[in-house]
């Protein structure tokens, strides 16, 4: 099955009227998009590999900004403080719940995109070598 994406990094119609649009809406953009345009085909990396490349460059502004946004002051109520630690405690051990199923399935997506790949390429070879051994061989 052939896919071909909406916009892809080409000279296309769609292409062309966004960066146009992105140039007279704010400059940066239609920059933004000649770039995509031109060397978006050097981009092909996989969604995982995007976050994780997203998470090592803002990862520590995340949890800076995490931490600074921990409250440090007691409120003067011991009750309200045990309860408000431990209430922060569980949403953070919740969080690392979270983002440990957030790096599993994207293992998991991984792995079902290079079994499809490899099917492809396996379908691909077989077809070639079938059309090979039924003819003569070329040189």
């Amino acid at each position: 099955m052939n896919e071909t994406a909406l916009l892809r990094p080409a000279w296309t119609p769609l292409t062309i009227a966004l960066m146009v649009i992105g140039f007279v809406v704010f400059w940066p953009l239609g920059l933004v998009m000649l770039a995509y345009i031109i060397w978006g085909d050097r981009l092909n990396m996989s969604r995982g590999e995007w976050k994780r490349s997203a998470e090592r460059a803002f990862g520590s502004c995340k949890r800076n900004m995490r931490q600074a946004a921990e409250p440090m002051a007691s409120t003067g109520n011991a009750a309200f403080d045990e309860w408000r630690r431990s209430e922060m405690e569980r949403i953070e051990a919740e969080r690392r719940k979270l983002d440990e199923m957030r790096a599993e399935f994207d293992r998991y997506t991984d792995e079902l995109r290079k079994a499809r790949d490899r099917e492809e390429f396996d379908r691909f070879m077989r077809e070639r070598n079938n059309g090979n051994s039924g003819g003569t061989s070329q040189d």
